[in-house]
């Protein structure tokens, strides 16, 4: 009987976990139709007293994803001036939903990923992640790894999807 030779493991192959890329910290979705009179109307003053009264630790390292669920229409400044009293506090601030959020802070860590340690090396990017990892994360990891990976394949390496090899 010959040995059980696990080729997975004595391979160059390497894995990207997204999921490990994933920054901890709360994800809030901040709704100001609250704030509108009849969740409609936008008046100045009574929306600085309310941002100016609003207790804003509450969003101490936590990612926070501005919007409006009703219909009204929301002046650019009112955004800007929400975000003023955020920033010295939530990590990362959006205008729009949670995907768009999670979207947002993935873009920015692909950008900063050194990549240098897979050239010339095949890569596994592995799917199934529990976190709620964008699929346009996994777009824009392939976009940027084709260019220095010797191949891509997607999933597990017992059972991965080739996607590129130069």
């Amino acid at each position: 009987m010959s040995e059980i030779v696990n080729r997975v493991a004595n391979s160059k192959l390497v894995t990207i976990d997204l999921e490990d890329f994933y920054p901890a910290g709360q994800r809030v979705l901040f709704d100001i139709k609250d704030w509108l009179l009849e969740g409609f109307v936008l008046r100045e003053r009574d929306f600085r007293a309310k941002a100016k009264e609003h207790d804003w630790s509450q969003y101490q390292d936590t990612f926070v994803a501005l919007t409006c669920s009703t219909d009204a229409i929301i002046p650019g400044w009112a955004y800007m001036l929400l975000s003023t009293y955020l920033s010295p506090y939530a990590q990362k601030i959006v205008v729009g939903d949670l995907q768009l959020l999670e979207t947002v802070i993935f873009s920015e860590i692909i950008e900063k990923m050194d990549l240098s340690g897979y050239r010339d090396m095949p890569v596994i990017i592995k799917g199934c992640s529990r976190k709620p990892v964008p699929e346009n994360a996994y777009i824009q990891l392939i976009t940027k790894l084709q260019p220095v990976a010797k191949s891509i394949m997607y999933g597990e390496a017992c059972s991965s999807v080739p996607l590129f090899k130069k």
